[in-house]
């Protein structure tokens, strides 16, 4: 058989629990389906709860602090390796459709960014504009979530090529006239969508490959179900919005966390003591929802994953029609969690939640063991490790990553004995990393003496922060070390000593 075709699809900003598989109040048969047909992780955790540093991580196997997009509004530096790069010199070709999001909104001369403003929607560049980026030899990307005013790129184009200029009424200005106050359902027809061309440009470059008899490597980077939460019909009335169940928090939970916990939970928070750079920090605002609010959120929310489950079904048929399924290894996962009403927070921002931080994980093919499920932990830096391993070529000394290889395909139990998460979002007052082991995980905060520890064998919910509980001071003091062996066993190596001097 020859080397397999590798077929990366990801969502955006999907909590870990929204597969049917595991939560029968969701309906995902496609995603139900690979868990069938592959391997379910149960225990799989993003570098970075939010999107740039993490889908800079999984095509790069290193940490955000090691890449250099270190949050959001940064760029992953080009001069970085990546996993298309890698793969292209072994004879792949190599694409990417959907969100990239490896640069930023704003180009300035110091930092260009593609992903800017105006070139973001100047469709005569991005008529002509395919790559190379980032190690793909092909690109056709988007940057809008639902009804954004963001819209532009390879998406406007083809919007442009199936309705003129009519497609601009289903966006927000000041690129649309789509009201702000449109809610839950956008009237956009499911045709014009970018999961319809999500999926029909996945399939035509599936096509394209079958025909050359090239090995793939394939990113379809879908954008659901990242708010705003929009979707259309029929899957905006998919879930009664009193028939699911929302999850809560407990009274008084945030006495004991660090002060911006508590401080979401006001009508109107002053964080100016956090303020350095002037850009927004992500989820430094006001959470409260009420219990209406919350409900028709989630049930829109389970809308839109379960219309992207239905897209991601066209692709895996199409893998079928072509007869490269049996040769192609599929991962499916997401780039963070998502927060909807757990521990009263919404959508994401400093909170190392599970919620947040574990994201849903599915790999199925060739050297996947087939039907299992695995508690193992996994991170998404390990990633392009985990794929060069798997099609047989040497891991670049450069990833700290690990390979999962011999996890994936059951030979092994584990790979790796912790998973480590960062948010830096300002340059002291918002830094910090967790360290997490099978029960226990612990975070820390630069500069700061509050942090959070949560026994996740007695306290799954994570309810009650033990940072300063003395009966769990020996064992803070046991993981504070472990934590700083875990981050200096994580430095790179991009050479080995072959020599006394």
């Amino acid at each position: 058989m020859s080397r397999p075709n590798v077929l990366l699809i990801t969502s955006d900003q999907q909590h870990w629990d929204t597969i049917g598989a595991f939560n029968s109040e969701i309906h995902t048969p496609n995603l139900d389906r690979l868990v069938r047909e592959g391997t379910a992780f149960s225990r799989a955790y993003c570098p970075n709860p939010t999107c740039t540093p993490t889908r800079a991580s999984l095509i790069t196997g290193k940490y955000p602090s090691e890449h250099g997009a270190w949050t959001l509004g940064t760029s992953l530096p080009e001069s970085e390796p990546t996993l298309g790069a890698h793969l292209s010199e072994q004879g792949y070709r190599t694409a990417l459709v959907g969100k990239a999001h490896f640069q930023p909104l704003r180009s300035t001369e110091e930092y260009p960014s593609q992903e800017a403003y105006p070139l973001l929607q100047d469709l005569d560049y991005w008529r002509n504009f395919h790559g190379p980026y980032y190690g793909f030899d092909h690109i056709e990307l988007a940057r809008n979530h639902t009804a954004e005013a963001h819209v532009g790129q390879h998406y406007g184009v083809w919007l442009t090529e199936k309705c003129g200029e009519d497609w601009k009424q289903y966006f927000r200005a000041p690129t649309g006239s789509m009201p702000h106050e449109v809610q839950h359902t956008w009237p956009i027809p499911e045709e014009l969508h970018y999961n319809t061309w999500i999926a029909e440009r996945t399939n035509a470059l599936l096509q394209d490959y079958q025909r050359a008899g090239e090995p793939f490597f394939l990113w379809s980077s879908f954008f659901d179900p990242h708010p705003p939460y929009l979707v259309p019909e029929p899957w905006d009335q998919m879930y009664d919005p009193e028939e699911i169940t929302i999850p809560e928090g407990m009274e008084g939970e945030h006495e004991r966390n660090a002060p911006h916990f508590g401080l979401v939970q006001t009508e109107e928070p002053d964080f100016s003591e956090w303020e350095e750079t002037g850009h927004r920090i992500h989820g430094f605002e006001s959470h409260l929802r009420d219990e209406g609010e919350r409900r028709r959120l989630v049930a829109t929310y389970y809308g839109m994953v379960t219309m992207l489950d239905a897209y991601v079904g066209k692709i895996l048929d199409e893998l079928d029609r072509l007869g490269l399924a049996e040769n192609t290894i599929v991962v499916f996962s997401t780039d963070h969690g998502h927060l909807f009403g757990q521990h009263g927070l919404q959508a994401k921002g400093p909170f190392h939640y599970e919620d947040l931080l574990r994201v849903p994980l599915l790999a199925r093919g060739p050297g996947i063991a087939c039907g299992q499920q695995t508690s193992a932990l996994q991170s998404l830096v390990d990633f392009a490790p985990t794929v060069l391993d798997m099609i047989g070529e040497d891991v670049p000394a450069e990833m700290t990553g690990v390979s999962q290889k011999a996890v994936w395909s059951g030979e092994v139990e584990s790979a790796r004995e912790h998973v480590l998460c960062e948010f830096h979002h300002e340059p002291t007052t918002v830094n910090l990393r967790t360290y997490i082991e099978d029960r226990y995980k612990i975070t820390v905060y630069h500069g700061r003496e509050y942090g959070e520890l949560f026994d996740l064998e007695h306290d799954p919910g994570e309810f009650h922060n033990r940072w300063d509980d003395p009966d769990y001071a020996a064992i803070k003091s046991d993981l504070l070390l472990r934590f700083v062996w875990a981050e200096m066993g994580r430095e790179p190596m991009p050479m080995p000593r072959i020599s006394v001097a």
